[in-house]
């Protein structure tokens, strides 16, 4: 019968790994449990949707020391009892630091070929709504009014929704300066019609031209706020590389909510790598990553698994 096991020889039994992963916790600069991290993981799927997979924890740690340096907090659980009690500064500062802002002038561009057409088949003869949903700093949102422009011509009647959770972002997106690098894909002749080029202390930046700017107004909206205000009908619906951070249950209460602001024609635009296998009862692909509702479709439809994977 074996007795206890020496505390020397439990310790032996650890893996590496592990006491690496201890070592590198003990050392960092705020105190954060394993008990913490699954507050975050909580906290991040009900304020915004993004499941957290477990791996996460150092990612996490990362995003949200910055928010505990700037408040001068000295533990995770203080900044977390903060956003838990229902403090709004605090809960956008979380929001923000754990969202991931990934986003490119005319990315997946065959999208805004499949939106070309969608333009020209309306014929410009109505004032036309497209949501961004999701937008980042901005950089789709101006895309799809360039595309309006070379589509239907300077008197294109297309207005640009763009919404987005993190409010960081949100304010980069109306300032609407970027570096040059961001345009270096862009063809010359679209760069020299759509965009302005800085000089003297803003030399090296660009923004787009006023004609551009004022199709597009930026607002803050979280897709999972229970209410959402009423808007559309929608021309087309960009949510691009968003909901690929959720659940296949989230993932559907956007989508059924997506579904009555589109026009009968409309189109939803998703990221590449979302696949909606699981809302066929009211989706159908038409390109792809690209959905139209299907006419009169209905009923409860119960979420299966998301195919998605991040980009």
């Amino acid at each position: 019968m074996s007795g206890p096991v020496p505390v020397e020889r439990r310790r032996a039994a650890r893996s590496p790994a592990a006491d690496l992963a201890a070592a590198i916790r003990a050392e960092r600069e705020f105190l954060m449990t394993d008990a913490d991290f699954e507050r975050i993981r909580a906290l991040a799927r009900s304020l915004a949707g993004i499941s957290l997979s477990g791996g996460k924890m150092d990612m996490a740690y990362n995003r949200l020391s910055r928010v505990l340096r700037a408040r001068k907090l000295r533990a995770m659980r203080e900044f977390l009892d903060l956003v838990d009690g229902g403090d709004a500064v605090a809960q956008q500062q979380f929001i923000n630091a754990l969202t991931t802002n990934l986003t490119k002038f005319f990315r997946e561009a065959a999208h805004f070929e499949v939106l070309a057409d969608l333009l020209r088949a309306t014929g410009g003869r109505r004032p036309l709504e497209i949501w961004c949903a999701g937008c980042s700093t901005g950089e789709e949102a101006y895309c799809i009014a360039i595309v309006a422009l070379e589509t239907l011509g300077a008197d294109a009647p297309v207005r640009v929704l763009a919404t987005d959770v993190d409010t960081d972002v949100l304010r980069r997106a109306q300032a609407a300066v970027y570096p040059r690098s961001a345009v270096s894909e862009v063809p010359l002749a679209r760069l020299r019609r759509f965009f302005l080029e800085g000089t003297g202390a803003n030399d090296g930046k660009v923004r787009p031209r006023p004609e551009v700017a004022r199709m597009v107004r930026f607002e803050h909206h979280n897709l999972l706020a229970p209410d959402w205000p009423r808007r559309g009908p929608f021309l087309a619906i960009f949510c691009r590389n968003v909901m690929i951070y959720f659940d296949a249950a989230t993932q559907m209460n956007v989508l059924e909510k997506f579904a009555p602001l589109l026009l009968e024609e409309g189109l939803l635009f998703a990221g590449h790598s979302e696949y909606y296998a699981h809302a066929v009862r009211r989706w159908t692909r038409v390109a792809h990553a690209v959905y139209r509702r299907l006419p009169g479709a209905g009923g409860d439809v119960r979420p299966a698994e998301a195919r998605t994977e991040p980009a």
